[in-house]
């Protein structure tokens, strides 16, 4: 019985991890920082995170169970990672749970934005959401137009996705193309 548990929760452990990297990868794709617009600083590599994060969320708030449990490990992972990389930049330690604080308050609030710009399928309310998020001063919100309209086919993409996969940790997202080369 103990060792079927252990087992289970290196099984799950597993799971996340690999899902994590998936997010994480996507995240990081160059094409986001050269050519959608983000800055590719701290904070613009936190914005990005977000977005692709948001997006999973997104497709597992429509899943079972387990689904979401597994999606609960994932923001938890999210959130450890966030931790580590502010202690990396030397914060110390008694500021730490403050700057959570702020950059989880910061997540969720936009969550709940893009949530409601995917769902109402608004690209222009997406890209000025993006916009105001990304770049905190006024900036032309048609510079982050390719990056609400990646968000919208990957947020259909996800929605075509089988339960199993998203269980199993196997959810993937769309590469964005450069705009550059008009390749991956």
């Amino acid at each position: 019985m103990i060792l079927r548990i252990f087992g289970k929760n290196r099984s799950n452990r597993q799971i996340v991890q690999r899902q994590y990297g998936v997010i994480t990868a996507t995240a990081r794709q160059p094409c986001f920082y050269t050519d959608y617009g983000v800055p590719d600083t701290v904070m613009g590599r936190f914005e990005m995170l977000s977005v692709v994060m948001i997006l999973f969320l997104r497709r597992t708030s429509k899943s079972s169970e387990s689904g979401k449990q597994m999606a609960q490990e994932v923001v938890d992972a999210f959130f450890m990672d966030i931790d580590y990389s502010i202690r990396e930049l030397g914060v110390g330690d008694n500021s730490v749970p403050k700057r959570m604080k702020k950059l989880a308050g910061m997540f969720y609030g936009r969550l709940e934005r893009y949530v409601r710009c995917l769902q109402h399928r608004d690209l222009e309310q997406l890209a000025i959401a993006l916009s105001q998020n990304i770049h905190t001063v006024e900036a032309d919100h048609a510079e982050m137009a390719e990056l609400a309209r990646w968000m919208l086919e990957n947020a259909d993409h996800l929605d075509r996705i089988d339960e199993i996969v998203v269980e199993t940790g196997m959810v993937s997202f769309l590469v964005p193309e450069s705009m550059e080369t008009g390749r991956v």
